[in-house]
């Protein structure tokens, strides 16, 4: 054996090994078994036992190098071509004994790495072995027509010689040769054509060269035909099948040449067949186990593009198709729990379900890829088709599975998208079904849902203004507006409340409900709030230098998330110093259940606000659940009343006596815990003065003024309002 570069870093078992070692020759006495006597070699038994058992080595140490590489296999293919090793049967029984018996005469069966590089070496050797046949094929082939040719263009003194070279050389030679007129009626046809087709040479001169037309022949092999016996083109080579005489179909590469006379005329046509049927059916063989899921045996990912690529590219006007895509709800707590042993089996069931309840032609079941599953139904007539589909999968996969002991339950999300395929793109079905597919998770699983372009419209709207709502602070594209707070003895607007509005480039001004739940999820909630409560810092201190003891106090809303931020208490503080602003004209409002389920560290930071001297009010109060017991112990100065209460306060004569009994309640708690209590949404002069008999201090609402900017509040405290 060659010597080995020790710098190489190996896998856990070295070529090096006595095992491997032991298991390589026992390889090679197995490998020269087979093959001897199906090539005819110029070599001894000894001789070939050892030239197969170098190759043996070659191989065992390109299986097990770091990095991996295929180039061995070509070499090894093109040294058995080189001593000859051309038998038809050799090839066949060379790939068949790797697959078979090298990893297990290694020790190594059930390595699915080694497996791998043992499929890619295969592969190799076959490409090499095919290549060095080919170019010796070509050679002999250069070599024939040149002694066609010098046939042509000798004395007759030494057209003897060249015609009983010629005779030679077609007789022997390892590729198959017909020599057919120009008419295409077949003269003669050498033995290994003969062994090739199953077929006599009498029998063969029964034919015509179209004769043997294969009705799968791609049209440009008889297209080059008609060419060449035109005279228009010399030769042409092509792959194509023949009929066997026992009916089988046999593979070959063809060469087709043309010999003209002394005056270029065409007169025979010469035609050099390589049988190729191992080298395709390996490829096919290949090709199979890149485009299938080796667990389930459906179509993997790559399969199933392609054929949803050759849908669009062959699509005709008005045609539709459908997509389910699925994804087996809880899978992950079955592999988490049982193993992943349960799972792949699982998922094989999963397959096999999937694949006997959607069947016909037009339809493509395909495993994507972990629990994800495709199904592709060509030509459907509309929506309800791929419908009825996804019903049929629902109700296959109700059936409990019954895996190692385990009854299992397993349902699936759905997303379906049904459409016409022109104006569309392969890419744009896909992307809908996948966003599909999670609309189905999100709403409960164990169902489908249908793509809704309104609905996707809206997503994309959410999703890009949270993308864009960093940069949009860094823009200044918000801005406040500020609503007041009236007191209701007297019409005296004694604060406001600062209102976040988004001046959006592209979908115009928006209100706090189109973005402050996206700002809470995003985390930008923090510094939009801080920013807020600055600007609305800055207009107190500035109505305070204005108006004076008339000036109104701020009231800010607080998010959730802004009452969990430990810089809470030194954000405020900073702001209220930088701005030079007295606490007291400071309020902060939390809504109701947010205040009440506050933990300890934000209630602590709302006590040391309200030691500071800031006001705290508890926002839409009467909506959620309150702890009136504990409400007395909040740091609270204010109670606002949710405006849904104030619809039953619009007239005296439409009254609703709960609302009204249920302001009148929350009034005097606040009023017995010693609070303030402001009415939102106050839109009519009734429903203000309702309030004032039920002895509500503040409110604020339509009837008042509208959110607007701080000049209109400006007005407001004039009187010019």
């Amino acid at each position: 054996m060659t010597e080995r570069v020790d710098h190489r870093v190996r896998d856990d078992r070295s070529p090096l090994d006595p095992a491997v070692l032991a298991g390589a020759e026992s390889f090679a006495r197995s490998w020269a078994t087979a093959v001897i006597g199906s090539s005819y070699v110029p070599m001894t038994r000894a001789e070939v036992a050892q030239h197969l058992q170098d190759l043996t080595e070659m191989l065992v140490e390109a299986l097990f190098a770091s990095p991996f590489r295929t180039a061995p296999g070509y070499e090894i293919g093109s040294r058995l071509v080189d001593a000859h090793f051309t038998g038809t049967d050799t090839l066949g029984r060379t790939i068949q004994l790797l697959g078979d018996d090298l990893l297990a005469e290694l020790g190594s069966a059930g390595d699915d790495r080694l497996q791998s590089r043992l499929a890619a070496l295969q592969g190799a050797l076959a490409a090499g072995y095919a290549r060095a046949l080919r170019e010796r094929t070509l050679a002999e082939q250069e070599a024939i027509r040149a002694a066609v040719l010098d046939a042509r263009d000798q004395a007759e003194a030494m057209l003897r010689a060249s015609e009983a070279r010629f005779r030679a050389m077609f007789t022997e030679a390892a590729i198959g040769i017909g020599i057919a007129d120009i008419e295409g009626r077949i003269l003669d046809v050498n033995q290994a054509l003969q062994d090739m087709l199953g077929f006599s040479v009498e029998e063969m001169r029964q034919y015509n060269v179209r004769d043997l037309m294969h009705p799968e022949d791609a049209g440009s092999v008889w297209r080059l035909y008609d060419q060449l016996i035109a005279g228009e083109c010399d030769h042409y080579r092509a792959e194509k099948r023949f009929h066997r005489a026992d009916g089988e179909q046999v593979w070959t590469h063809l060469t087709l040449s043309l010999v003209r006379d002394d005056h270029g005329e065409p007169q025979y046509q010469v035609a050099m067949i390589e049988d190729v049927t191992d080298r395709h059916l390996l490829q096919n063989r290949l090709r199979y186990q890149a485009l299938h899921d080796p667990l389930t045996g459906l179509p993997n990912r790559a399969l199933f593009l392609e054929r949803l690529g050759r849908v669009f590219n062959n699509r005709a006007k008005h045609v539709r198709a459908g997509l389910c895509y699925l994804d087996l709800d809880g899978f992950k707590v079955i592999n988490d729990s049982l193993g992943h042993d349960t799972g792949d089996q699982l998922l094989v069931e999963v397959g096999r379900r999937l694949d006997h309840s959607v069947s016909g032609e037009g339809k493509l079941v395909a495993r994507m890829g972990g629990d994800e599953f495709v199904i592709l139904v060509e030509g459907s007539a509309g929506e309800q088709d791929i419908v009825d589909v996804a019903d049929r999968v629902l109700t296959e996969l109700e059936a409990p599975i019954r895996i190692a002991g385990h009854e299992l339950s397993v349902s699936a999300s759905i997303g379906i998208v049904e459409r016409q395929l022109s104006g569309t793109t392969s890419a744009d079905l896909m992307r809908d079904a996948d966003i599909t597919l999670y609309w189905a998770k999100a709403d409960g699983k164990a169902r489908w849902a249908l793509y809704d372009p309104e609905r996707n419209a809206r997503e994309v709207a959410r999703f890009t203004l949270s993308a864009t709502m960093p940069r949009a602070l860094e823009r200044g594209e918000f801005y406040v507006e500020y609503q007041p707070l009236v007191r209701l003895e007297d019409s005296t607007v004694v604060g406001v409340e600062a209102l976040v509005r988004w001046q959006h480039p592209e979908f115009g001004r928006l209100a706090p409900d189109r973005f402050i739940e996206l700002a809470e999820e995003t985390g930008l909630i923090v510094p939009l709030g801080r920013w807020v409560l600055r600007k609305a810092c800055e207009e107190a201190r500035r109505w305070l230098e204005e108006f004076g003891d008339a000036a109104p106090f701020v009231s800010v809303n607080l998010a959730v998330r802004q009452s969990r931020d430990p810089e809470l208490v030194r954000d405020v503080k900073r702001i209220l110093d930088e701005c030079a602003l007295p606490p007291h004209h400071l309020q902060l409002e939390l809504t109701e259940s947010a205040i009440m389920g506050t933990a300890d560290e934000p209630l602590e930071a709302l006590r040391a606000l309200c030691d500071m001297g800031v006001r705290i009010a508890i926002d839409d109060f009467g909506t959620g659940y309150s702890n009136l017991a504990y409400l007395k112990h909040l740091p609270v100065h204010e109670l606002k009343i949710a405006g849904s209460f104030m619809e039953g306060l619009r007239a005296e004569t439409e009254e609703d006596p709960v609302d009204s009994q249920i302001v009148a309640t929350l009034v005097q708690l606040a009023h017995a815990l010693s609070l303030g209590v402001t009415a939102e949404g106050v839109e009519t002069p009734a429903q203000a003065a309702r309030l004032l008999r039920l002895g509500c201090d503040t409110g604020q609402g339509w009837f008042f003024a509208r959110p607007g900017p701080p000049e209109d509040i400006d007005s407001l405290l004039r009187g010019d309002l």
